[in-house]
């Protein structure tokens, strides 16, 4: 990932811990993508113990992100992402 793809991650994944109001899950959920973009290896334990709704708004930005992003390397993390969070999907 690009330096300004890091930064523009970086601020995607601040808004999304404070838009998650303090919920612990959803703060550790923004961490681990963080950590991920650092290191551009992805952690398959993606949702621990997300709701089906918080999966599902997650779903919905990460779409949203992948499809409005003017960055190719933001938009291929959000569509990484996206398939993690699918995969758990099924499982949950």
């Amino acid at each position: 990932m690009t330096p300004e793809g890091r930064a523009r991650v970086d601020e995607l994944l601040d808004g999304l811990a404070q838009a998650a109001g303090g919920r612990e899950r959803l703060v550790r959920f923004a961490g681990v993508r963080r950590a991920e973009a650092d290191t551009g290896r992805t952690n398959p334990a993606v949702a621990d113990d997300l709701t089906r709704q918080e999966i599902d708004a997650l779903r919905g930005s990460f779409m949203a992100i992948r499809d409005q992003e003017r960055l190719d390397d933001v938009a291929n993390w959000a569509n990484a992402v996206l398939a993690l969070l699918q995969d758990d999907a099924r499982t949950t």
